[in-house]
């Protein structure tokens, strides 16, 4: 069969991951709630999202500025409200945001059984995940995926073209037979585009506004966008089939 090297996404592609920051980010907009009773849900989750948003930007996926960010929209609504800070409540706050980073990593239900499928046809798989080296790596051993990408792991602090054109340049393959694979616009897909390599995009039933950005640009590889992991296998045999028919 005709190999294919598949650079993966791991977070909200493999596993699940946006979910946890979305309870996360509720269990700390009740708490607020109780504390402070004027500013509304709405304002302190947008106010949230404004600041995380911002520190994105500048530190890349550092998972210390998650929590950050909430101790920083705490400060923010004290402020504005001229409400006392309290060092107990610093702390919970703090710790709501740590827990997301302390959970047992959860797979899709399907993961290993698309990546044996993957596997067993054939293709070299390669996996590269955005984020700190110390976050990522547990979630990688605790879910054993070393098994499938060996030394073929790539982590990166800042997940865009620049960081993904490094794990390109480490690939011995022809460009036409390199697909990023993810659930993310803004860094897994228009990277890949913008490098001239294969992408294919896997919506996330829940996902981060940092991801969700408008696709325009030139497309000179192939696009798809599938409804879910499970359909990669087919979809590789489907495409396989159809170029060497051509």
């Amino acid at each position: 069969m005709n190999q294919q090297t598949l650079i993966l996404d791991l977070d909200d592609t493999l596993i699940h991951c946006n979910k946890y920051f979305t309870q996360a980010k509720h269990e700390f907009t009740k708490k607020m709630k109780e504390w402070m009773i004027t500013p509304s849900e709405e304002e302190i989750m947008q106010k949230q999202l404004e600041i995380d948003l911002k520190s994105v930007e500048i530190h890349g996926l550092l998972s210390e500025k998650f929590p950050e960010s909430l101790v920083a929209t705490y400060f923010y609504f004290c402020q504005k409200y001229c409400r006392g800070i309290k060092a107990n409540e610093i702390e919970h706050v703090r710790n709501i945001g740590r827990r997301v980073f302390e959970m047992e990593v959860e797979p899709f239900p399907y993961m290993y059984d698309v990546l044996n499928k993957l596997q067993e046809d054939g293709h070299q798989l390669h996996l590269f995940t955005g984020g700190d080296v110390k976050n990522q790596t547990r979630k990688i051993r605790q879910l054993g995926l070393e098994h499938y990408f060996e030394d073929r792991i790539y982590i990166s602090q800042h997940k865009n073209s620049k960081a993904l054109r490094k794990v390109i340049n480490k690939i011995p393959a022809n460009k036409n037979s390199i697909w990023m694979i993810g659930n993310s616009l803004k860094t897994d897909i228009i990277p890949a585009i913008e490098l001239g390599i294969n992408a294919i995009h896997i919506p996330s039933e829940i996902e981060w506004s940092y991801n969700i950005v408008d696709i325009d640009m030139e497309q000179k590889s192939t696009f798809a966008e599938l409804t879910s992991l499970l359909n990669l296998p087919v979809f590789f045999r489907e495409y396989i089939f159809y170029n060497e028919a051509m």
